[in-house]
């Protein structure tokens, strides 16, 4: 059943197209009969509401391109009836004055498709092989782009320029003089044909950019000359980009050469501010150039359809490091053993491979711990004079429909309206960003939730902060948003990004670590602390939140890892339908969790047990738990990780003399391991043919 708020969107849509329909029959017919008062307003009407459509709803004019009603054809109907309409005008003479109109009015349209041509190669010249981020690109030639009006808004140009020709044609049915309609069509042929021979100027040598050859040679140079060593590999789509951008600081701070490299252009803007040199490379022969570089360990933070494409290549090694550990079938996907390693936080993960029985050898599974947890602060007692915060985070549906995936649907508004009758409690909830992608129930149930929260607040009162503290954290976001945002022209594109986003200043990872720090300080500090709080946005990121709260309400997910290197008090949502038992045995990350079942029975100790802590009878298992999960603390897990890459470049380098030797043809004794190398490089090899074959 659709949501409340998609159907009147959608009675919206119906009736602007059904107004367009009406304004197209109302124009016709005022051309016809002729009604000059109605041809008028029909004409302007029709034209303003497309112009207004393709700003508001661009996706609902893309439906009528797709029944061959298009904006061009649509302008081009909209004129032919005003040449209609003029033709049956007393006063206008057919011959003498419609004629030159209706010659201009061709020129205007010859104009158009010319530019449209124009565009077309001037896209074509500027579209690179790749897209680079944190890179000196300059020697590209890279420059501005042309405005987007002329080289990619085809249908905004076209209404726009149309506009002087309609305003003088109405002119002309008004007064009956050829003249006004003369000069509409003037401008308009003007501005079309001018527009075309400025956007024809991105096709001189003074602004071409270096064509794919050049590119491709300036991109093995520069591989050469950084000579990476270690990297982030890196598809999905919009939605994943988080699951990226929890590795950055880890990345950054390995020893060696560190690069990321992502396969779709538009995630090139969705990583979040780093130092590290980011390569897009799209098209898979263009990937393969890698192989003549020096990167030798690739890092996944995620499987996707094109991870295999990268696999092929022989001479990395690669580590699937996931994007969180949890209990979930997803955290041991059969895809992992197409790693070289695969590294997980603690010895809880490497049992759930080998008990999972996929294939993934227990040497293989490498404990790294999980260093970007760093920021999480650990457990500083019960809340004192203050109300107790609950994170209430839960995951999304997942792809599966399995009902024990998110507590959202069946349990949500029940653990909320719980939480939400103690006056002594702030809630924090933050929802997954991909709640309601899949199954709409999950959407629906967390509007409801978040509608509850907000009819919460309304019915509180208390203390706020001072103004003072709203214009820090406007302050605060200002300097942050000066260091991580880029600033672009409306018309930038690739091109334009990668030369305003070249080699980062010095410094300016440590600067953006500190003003984050800041901007989270600030916006705790500008609510108060009874105000509940739902959380949607990117910041403040989840870490942020652990820092706030007292006890975490989830589902079985990485959150919950995550959270135990606070040692904090946390909750779990039974929604499986098994029994307590079943469902501590089946998922150990709930094996230190008070367990809420769908009606939310529980809540109430749990709060108890957070605000007393002599109540607290999981203290203990938390901290055993906590070392299961993720590992010792001594030495500490970024060291470990660095321990890791470091080990496994060496066996890459390794890989390397002994192909080389043997290519070189130098005899010499070969060992057992030198054997295996040998047959794990065949079958790599035809691996990759099999691959090959199947994209």
């Amino acid at each position: 059943m659709p949501s409340a708020g998609i159907v009147p969107r959608r009675a919206v849509q119906l009736a602007a197209l059904f107004a367009m329909m009406v304004a197209f029959t109302a124009q016709l017919v005022g051309a016809l009969l002729p009604v000059i008062p109605l041809f008028i307003a029909a004409s302007v009407i029709n034209l303003g509401l497309d112009l207004v459509l393709q700003h508001k709803q661009p996706g609902l004019l893309a439906v009528l391109g797709r029944i061959r009603f298009d904006v061009t054809v649509r302008q081009l109907l909209r004129d032919m009836l005003i040449l209609v309409g003029l033709l049956h005008i007393d006063g206008i003479n057919p011959l003498e004055e419609q004629a030159p109109l209706t010659i201009t009015l061709l020129l205007f349209y010859g104009t158009h498709f010319v530019c449209q041509a124009v565009a077309v190669l001037v896209r074509r010249t500027r579209s690179m092989p790749f897209v680079t981020r944190n890179i000196d690109a300059s020697a590209l030639r890279l420059c501005d782009a042309p405005p987007r009006i002329l080289s990619r808004q085809t249908g905004r140009r076209l209404l726009r320029f149309s506009v002087p020709t309609t305003a003088g044609m109405m002119l002309t049915a008004i007064t009956t003089d050829a003249y006004w309609g003369g000069i509409g069509l003037s401008v308009s042929l003007a501005l079309s044909a001018g527009g075309t021979l400025y956007l024809g100027t991105w096709l001189l040598p003074k602004k071409r950019v270096a064509n794919e050859k050049q590119a491709l040679e300036w991109l093995d140079n520069w591989l050469a000359e950084y000579r990476p060593t270690v990297g982030m590999y890196f598809s999905g789509g919009a939605s994943s980009a988080y699951q990226a951008n929890m590795w950055l600081s880890t990345l950054a701070a390995l020893d060696g050469n560190p690069i990321i490299v992502l396969r779709e252009r538009f995630m090139v803007q969705k990583i979040e501010a780093t130092d590290v040199p980011i390569v897009c490379i799209p098209k898979v022969a263009n990937l393969m150039r890698l192989e003549h570089s020096t990167l030798k360990v690739l890092l996944h933070p995620a499987n996707s359809g094109k991870t295999s494409q990268i696999l092929r290549i022989p001479s990395i090694k690669h580590a699937f490091t996931n994007h969180g550990e949890s209990d979930k079938l997803s955290s041991c996907n059969p895809y992992a053993k197409a790693y070289d390693e695969v590294w997980v936080a603690g010895p809880a993960a490497r049992d759930r491979y080998q008990l999972a029985d996929i294939g993934v050898e227990d040497k293989d599974v490498i404990e790294v711990g999980r260093p970007q947890l760093a920021p999480i602060r650990p457990y500083a007692g019960a809340p004192a004079g203050r109300p107790a915060t609950v994170l209430y985070a839960p995951t999304w549906e997942g792809w599966d429909g399995n009902p024990g995936n998110t507590s959202v649907i069946l349990a949500g508004e029940n653990i909320v309206r719980e939480l939400l009758a103690d006056e002594n409690v702030r809630l924090l909830y933050k929802p997954h960003p991909m709640t309601g992608s899949v199954d709409p129930r999950a959407g629906a149930a967390n509007s409801r939730i978040q509608a509850m929260i907000a009819e919460a607040n309304a019915g509180r009162s208390g203390a706020r902060p001072g103004p003072e503290a709203a214009a820090e954290l406007a302050r605060r976001a200002e300097e942050l948003d000066a260091l991580t945002t880029s600033a672009f022209r409306k018309s930038a594109d690739e091109l334009e990004r990668m030369r305003l986003q070249g080699t980062p200043q010095e410094g300016r990872a440590a600067a953006v670590d500190a003003a984050v720090t800041a901007w989270e300080a600030a916006y705790w500090n500008s609510f108060p602390e009874w105000e509940h709080r739902i959380i949607t946005t990117a910041r403040p990121g989840i870490f942020s939140c652990f820092n706030e709260a007292d006890v975490l309400i989830s589902d079985v997910s990485s959150v919950v890892s995550d959270y135990l290197t606070s040692e904090k008090p946390y909750a779990v949502a039974n929604t499986s339908g098994m029994s307590e038992d079943d469902f501590r045995a089946n998922f150990p990350t709930v094996r230190a969790a008070t367990i809420l079942t769908p009606d939310a029975s529980g809540v109430a100790g749990l709060l108890d047990a957070v605000r007393n802590p002599e109540k607290d009878t999981l203290a203990a298992e938390r901290a055993e738990l906590k070392e299961h999960l993720l590992g010792p603390s001594d030495p500490p897990s970024s060291v470990r990780f660095n321990q890791a890459a470091l080990a496994l470049a060496a066996k890459a380098d390794e890989r390397r003399v002994r192909m080389e030797s043997r290519l070189s043809g130098i005899p010499g004794q070969r060992s057992q391991d030198d054997v295996h190398d040998a047959g794990t490089a065949g079958h790599e090899t035809s691996g990759a043919s099999d691959t090959t074959a199947a994209v």
